[in-house]
């Protein structure tokens, strides 16, 4: 028998709360990416990345691989030197590798639904402490410190759409 949850679209509406956005992104950091990516082969079955990697802004670097499972694409992350606090700030004590959940990733659609983002972490009183542009997408972190991790959303243009479409799949 094959079972599987019928799953029905959402109505998106981030200016009533930011949990009502697409979801479609879970995220860990990692001080080891080789590490965490072989982990994740092996241990959860995710045998198939697709690496984006570069300078950040600030002048550290960054990798990233990601792997779509289903309607989830999962993240990892690593990154070093100036600017990379936002990615490694959170890592936990002791020695070793390491792998924590670092944000759920909302995809935004349109200008309404980025306003909406915008309002609900003013209103919250929530910080904003990473916001970005280029060609793929406009991007931002919220920091929501009653859950622990951040709150990434996404608002990308159809180029970036395609990358995101050119993730592999499992």
């Amino acid at each position: 028998m094959d079972f599987k949850l019928a799953r029905q679209g959402g109505t998106f509406d981030t200016g009533s709360g930011l949990l009502r956005a697409e979801h479609f992104q879970m995220a860990y950091a990692t001080n080891d990416i080789e590490s965490a990516r072989e982990f994740f082969a092996e241990g959860l079955g995710i045998r198939e990345f697709r690496r984006l990697e570069g300078p950040l802004a600030a002048g550290g670097y960054i990798k990233a691989d990601l792997a779509w499972v289903g309607s989830i694409m999962y993240e990892l992350i690593e990154a070093t030197g100036p600017g990379s606090a936002i990615y490694m700030s959170r890592q936990p004590a002791g020695e070793g590798v390491k792998i924590w959940h670092h944000h759920l990733g909302f995809l935004i659609h349109d200008q309404e639904q980025w306003d909406g983002v915008m309002r609900q972490a003013e209103l919250n009183g929530w910080d904003i402490p990473y916001r970005s542009s280029n060609p793929l997408l406009d991007a931002c972190f919220v920091d929501v410190p009653q859950l622990g991790h951040y709150l990434e959303y996404l608002f990308a243009n159809p180029t970036g759409i395609a990358f995101f479409e050119s993730v592999p799949r499992q």
